[in-house]
């Protein structure tokens, strides 16, 4: 369980990815059908899970990170999830990324199985893609929900 009480299994963690399937992209946003980024999609399925903001999210630019110089999502993610081996992460579990080796990460996404993941990105609506190679040689962190049980 986690600290309010509650648990879900990881299925029930891909089920409230795959409501977001379909979502057009919208920077900053967290809304279910209307817009979302990466971090809304993370947020909202934090939501649909525990009822609540995992935290208040500031504004944020499109360089955020490079402007910041600080690996402020992986921090933010130890903040509010459970880091977990990068070779062992499971479906249900957030994935977080690199663009490239050196920058700070800045992508995230939920994995749905081994071979799978749902994610937000610029210029498409949130889809269910290959967690492919290209995908994994730029993995930074894996994370589960708080209370997520197999």
């Amino acid at each position: 369980m986690d600290g309010t009480g509650m648990c879900h299994d990881r299925q029930a963690v891909v089920a409230a990815a795959r409501q977001w399937l379909g979502t057009p992209y919208h920077h900053q946003a967290s809304l279910c059908g209307v817009g979302t980024d990466c971090l809304g999609l993370v947020r909202g399925v934090y939501r649909a899970l525990y009822g609540r903001e995992a935290a208040l999210v500031p504004g944020y630019t499109r360089d955020w990170a490079e402007a910041a110089r600080q690996e402020t999502l992986l921090m933010a993610a130890r903040l509010h999830l459970l880091e977990t081996d990068l070779s062992g992460a499971k479906a249900g579990d957030v994935v977080i990324f690199r663009w490239r080796r050196g920058m700070a990460a800045k992508h995230a996404a939920i994995l749905c199985g081994e071979q799978k993941m749902i994610h937000a990105i610029e210029g498409a609506r949130v889809s269910e893609v290959a967690f492919s190679p290209w995908w994994r040689r730029r993995l930074a962190g894996a994370f589960s929900f708080p209370g997520t049980i197999e």
